[in-house]
């Protein structure tokens, strides 16, 4: 007999490839990474929940929807298209925005990390890795999310929720604050990704850019600071 749910295979691998890109488990290092959030708690600039809400639904509405998710969108169509110099324009462009040493550190380790899990796993070809010191995490992200099936929306909102993940765990343990009121930091984010994911995707090439200033002189500072839970 046919299992009842055996029509919706299809969209039901790709949720549980979608999934397992985000999860916290997935072994590229991200959980290393705050991404300039220790410093802004040892600053006392993020101290408890609202704080907390507000540096990172943000981050969410501002860099990642002007800078990160249009250019992964734009990789994750350039990639089936073996366009390899589209792909790596996009990426020095990734690399352009990252604006401190850890940041951009932060996207090639995981880059590199996802790429080798890809060819690890039989996903790429050994060829993908050729690039691996100049191929940013944005970029092995969106390579994963073709040879996995993922259509564009699906991507995005994996990528999204990755970050949103990373972040809420993070600022749970610097703070720290508790399981539930990290939960509430994350649905209050949760509830303005949507309008964040539509929008990105609306956004033209001469409007793709990244400002975070906050972010910027937290992480360039995060270099120097005396003791640390996080690389970046």
């Amino acid at each position: 007999m046919t299992p009842r749910w055996s029509t919706q295979a299809g969209p039901v691998l790709e949720l549980l490839h979608a999934i397992r890109l985000a999860c916290p488990s997935l072994p590229v290092g991200a959980y290393a990474y705050s991404q300039g959030l220790e410093y802004a708690v040892e600053a006392g600039w993020v101290h408890d929940r609202a704080s907390a809400t507000d540096w990172i639904a943000g981050l969410l509405t501002s860099t990642l929807k002007s800078f990160d998710l249009p250019l992964l969108s734009r990789l994750y169509r350039a990639w089936p298209e073996r366009d390899e110099n589209r792909i790596a324009l996009l990426e020095r462009w990734v690399l352009a925005g990252r604006e401190s040493h850890e940041l951009r550190s932060e996207e090639l380790n995981l880059g590199a990390a996802l790429l080798r899990l890809l060819v690890d796993l039989g996903v790429a070809s050994q060829s993908v890795l050729d690039r691996a010191t100049e191929r940013g995490y944005l970029s092995a992200f969106a390579l994963a999310a073709t040879r996995y099936g993922l259509s564009e929306p699906v991507m995005l909102g994996s990528y999204c929720f990755a970050w949103l993940e990373h972040q809420t765990s993070a600022v749970t343990r610097l703070i720290p604050l508790g399981q539930t009121d990290g939960q509430l930091v994350l649905s209050a984010c949760l509830e303005q990704t949507s309008a964040v994911l539509e929008a990105s995707l609306d956004i033209a090439d001469d409007d793709i850019g990244a400002l975070a200033p906050g972010q910027a002189i937290a992480s360039a500072l995060h270099e120097t600071q005396y003791t640390r839970l996080f690389r970046s």
